[in-house]
């Protein structure tokens, strides 16, 4: 027996609220018609609830270009359109093969390789140079996150710094990639394309920047609070960068490549994250994506050893929930199934014969410049509210976060 939605008390007659029937709201049933009378004041509330609600939806899917409006978004981000204009790259600026390509095909790319490249003192040292560039721009990049920027302005900041160092950014125009540098936010996994939604404070970004530079590609990612997050976020940054960090430090001639998802999947088992399956770290050096595929998660069957003067990245993307996913339909935007959020991060690392050099992170400084940061810090402490500038609450998390993200507030696959 159910209970009329007016008195809440008698037994519910067929007589159905006629308002709720066109909205689609169930249940709405009352016991008789002098019920619904004395009861509409409070029970038309519904009706306006469900309208906003629906207005709300609406709205957020007004700029979606046709083919993405029948798509069922698995969480609540959703893309503002329309896209910035491709940004363009001086001419004397090298470029990579499939820079003007009409479908972004890298045709070096395409040729198969016969196994995994050592790269010689002169390629190793060519990597070097494009990987410092690559910390450093993303560095800058990271220290303009704040509430209220677009990931759109983001993409022009991260054009405009690659250009200063006369190095082409590598996402542009690959596989027709529309940006500069990938903005994934909260649930979206990897390869979010820039556009013109604001951050809000709550939100996380992961900024993934790559440069060509004399002829090599340096890749790198981080996953940045935007201001203050929840806890479950801060803590799903935190893991995701010490199974990183897990991961590289075992790093070493003879030891198989499985061993890295071994490692991370026992960091982040014990947290129940999911680890994504469906993309990988890759080979680096003159290629953007090339062997060896790294997969992220344990009991892999992946072959192969490493070896002195081999590259790679190792950059495991985790879930708070589903390792599962799926795809906007924007040809890209890799999103988890459950609509929860993900984060990521991602060093690419040189193989040596005592173990591992991480290529995209700073040298370590001297003892002397440790105490001048310190000093130079202590000064600026009182000529700003956070030190850098940013809007009160946003901070700016750049090199620290490499180092750590405990400080902040807060087989196979496809090759990321």
């Amino acid at each position: 027996m159910s209970k009329c939605a007016g008195c809440g008390e008698k037994e519910a007659s067929r007589l159905e609220c006629p308002s709720c029937k066109k909205l689609g709201i169930p249940g709405s049933f009352f016991c008789d018609q002098d019920c619904f009378k004395k009861n509409w004041g409070n029970h038309k509330l519904i009706h306006n609830f469900v309208q906003l609600a629906a207005k709300a939806e609406s709205d957020k899917n007004s700029t979606l270009p046709d083919n993405m409006k029948g798509y069922h978004f698995t969480g609540p981000l959703r893309p503002v359109y329309p896209l910035s204009q491709k940004r363009l790259v001086p001419p004397h600026i090298q470029r990579p093969d499939y820079a003007d390509h009409p479908q972004g095909i890298s045709m070096v790319e395409a040729v198969r390789e016969k196994g995994i490249k050592i790269l010689n003192k002169e390629e190793i040292e060519g990597m070097r140079v494009v990987c410092r560039m690559a910390r450093e721009v993303l560095d800058i990049l990271a220290s303009h996150i704040r509430p209220g920027i677009t990931t759109d302005e983001l993409d022009a900041i991260c054009h405009e710094e690659c250009i200063k160092r006369n190095a082409y950014p590598s996402p542009l125009n690959y596989n027709k990639f529309p940006k500069s540098v990938c903005t994934s936010v909260n649930e979206v996994i990897c390869h979010g394309i820039p556009d013109q939604r604001p951050l809000v404070e709550g939100d996380i970004i992961n900024l993934d920047v790559t440069l060509y530079y004399g002829g090599f590609h340096g890749d790198l990612n981080a996953t940045y609070p935007v201001g203050k997050v929840d806890q479950e976020s801060a803590d799903l940054m935190a893991t995701t960068k010490a199974a990183t960090d897990a991961a590289i430090a075992i790093c070493k001639p003879g030891l198989a490549f499985r061993e890295i998802g071994n490692k991370i999947e026992e960091v982040v088992k014990p947290k129940g994250y999911g680890i994504v399956r469906r993309y990988t770290g890759h080979g680096i050096h003159n290629l953007f994506h090339c062997l060896p595929n790294i997969v992220h998660y344990g009991g892999s069957k992946m072959p192969g050893r490493m070896e002195v003067g081999q590259v790679f990245t190792i950059e495991p993307m985790i879930n708070l929930g589903t390792a599962n996913l799926d795809h906007w339909r924007d040809d890209w935007t890799a999103v988890t199934l459950d609509g929860r959020r993900s984060a990521q991060f991602e060093e690419t690392i040189l193989i040596t014969e005592t173990g591992v050099e991480i290529l995209t992170r700073p040298p370590a400084a001297s003892s002397t410049s440790k105490k001048k940061k310190k000093k130079s810090g202590a000064k600026a402490n009182g000529s700003a509210a956070n030190g850098n500038g940013t809007d009160s609450g946003a901070q700016t998390p750049t090199t620290e976060v490499a180092e750590g993200v405990e400080g902040l507030v807060v087989d196979g696959g496809e090759r990321e």
